[in-house]
């Protein structure tokens, strides 16, 4: 059940940051004389639709038949039919397919020079309007990050943006999770579901901070000071029914408890896994900075990320052709550490958005704020078939002064495209695959 939620919630945030990424399209189309044909949320077939008046700017529903017998969709008309249609007024329609939205603007292609199509608009009015929707994106992580930073923001990030004067952090202590057989962990005393309160009398709020500060003493006793809950009167052990406990009964314990790390190369120094530990952290005027700061560091993060990825699939692919056994398994590293860097839609749907929706509310808007980020910076890609790639392609022409034609300009878009819904296609056959496993 929790599943079904979280993939019903997921389609619903996912079309929503779509939908908005479209709408930064169309205000600035409309506020760049670009007559939009149509705006959709959803995907067709069509569930219901609207259109407004040319004359008197009122909205009417357009019965079945007649927009069925147009079939208008966002595809590519001729300049005749977009003529008409533009004619007609803008139609607003909410369509059966959950997956995203769309804003048909009048004469798409770079080489229409109708009055009010997109081809006709300035290079300037061309840029505005191809990156608005990224505006958009980015405008939507900044509010959500704002809004959490004051009711509470969730701390996912090492170094995570703040206003230190202005924050408030509330912070749970890093729990031990397993404890492996015959390890130093389990030889020193401790269990699954105690709590690190400090090693060596440093506080550490993240499970990465013990792990480092381990690596350093490998070899060493160091101290852990544990807080766990024992028992002090256990109904199982009673021998009678005039035992007087009532109820199993529990006091919190703190211990300090020497271990003896493993030395540098042994399977593990501590032996422990650590459960995932969350931070809080609250603003009041600084709120609005951090939510700015906040996407700025995370578009900081996510071009980075990029780059790494591009960089080990390049680097990963020419070490498959070596002659050297060792360099290859390297590649063969590189490439699997990308792939399971990558996820698409099946596994941000299917595993990211369930996990988050039963986290809660406030770690399910981080999760849309942060995905808001992520289209806003792959849409600024130089890729022909998203906003970024159009730009360069109107960019590059602009400068050669030659006129980008219908053709070339369509030929070089679906190419591009038919490569991107690949990518899309081997990235969900590598969801599923760790989905299933």
């Amino acid at each position: 059940m929790d599943i079904f939620l979280g993939v019903i919630v997921g389609l619903l945030v996912l079309m929503a940051l779509v939908t908005a990424h479209e709408f930064g399209h169309f205000l600035a189309a409309r506020r760049n004389g670009v007559n939009v044909l149509e705006f959709g949320i959803g995907f067709p077939p069509r569930a219901i639709a609207w259109r407004k008046d040319v004359k008197t700017g009122k909205w009417a529903r357009i019965p079945h038949g007649e927009w069925k017998k147009e079939k208008v969709s966002k595809v590519v008309y001729s300049d005749e039919k977009d003529k008409s249609l533009a004619q007609k007024g803008m139609v607003f329609s909410l369509n059966w397919l959950p997956i995203g939205g769309f804003c048909q603007m009048d004469g798409e292609s770079a080489a229409d020079k109708r009055v009010g199509t997109f081809g006709k608009a300035s290079f300037i009015a061309k840029t505005k309007i191809l990156f608005a929707g990224v505006t958009m994106n980015w405008l939507v992580a900044f509010i959500i990050f704002t809004i959490l930073a004051w009711t509470g923001m969730p701390e996912f990030l090492e170094g995570q943006f703040t206003i230190h004067s202005d924050t408030r952090t509330k912070t749970t202590p890093v729990q031990i999770a397993s404890v492996a057989a015959e390890s130093p962990a389990m030889q020193a005393g401790l269990r699954p579901e105690d709590y690190i309160l400090a090693v060596d009398g440093h506080e550490f709020v993240h499970a990465s901070e013990i792990t480092d500060y381990n690596d350093k003493h490998a070899g060493e006793t160091v101290t852990y000071t544990i807080k766990r809950w024992e028992k002090i009167c256990d109904l199982s052990t009673c021998e009678s029914e005039s035992c007087d406990c009532g109820s199993d009964t529990t006091e919190e314990v703190r211990l300090k408890v020497p271990v003896t790390l493993n030395q540098t190369g042994s399977d593990y120094l501590l032996g422990v896994t650590m459960a995932t530990t969350q931070g809080m952290s609250y603003s009041t005027w600084s709120a609005p900075v951090v939510g700015a700061g906040l996407t700025l560091q995370l578009t900081g993060e996510t071009f980075k990320g990029v780059g790494i990825m591009l960089s080990k699939l390049v680097s990963g692919t020419a070490r498959l052709f070596s002659f050297s056994e060792d360099v290859r398994e390297q590649g063969q590293a590189d490439l699997s550490q990308v792939g399971d860097s990558v996820s698409g839609p099946v596994g941000i749907i299917g595993v990211l958005f369930p996990a988050f929706t039963a986290a809660g509310p406030t770690n399910l808007a981080f999760l849309a704020a942060l995905i808001s980020v992520s289209l806003a910076c792959m849409n600024v890609l130089p890729i022909p078939a998203l906003d970024g790639g159009r730009w360069l392609l109107i960019a590059i022409y602009k400068i050669r002064k030659k006129e980008l034609s219908k053709e070339a300009e369509e030929k070089i878009v679906s190419r591009a495209f038919i490569v991107l819904l690949a990518l899309i296609f081997i990235v969900t056959i590598l969801d599923i695959i760790r989905i299933a496993q």
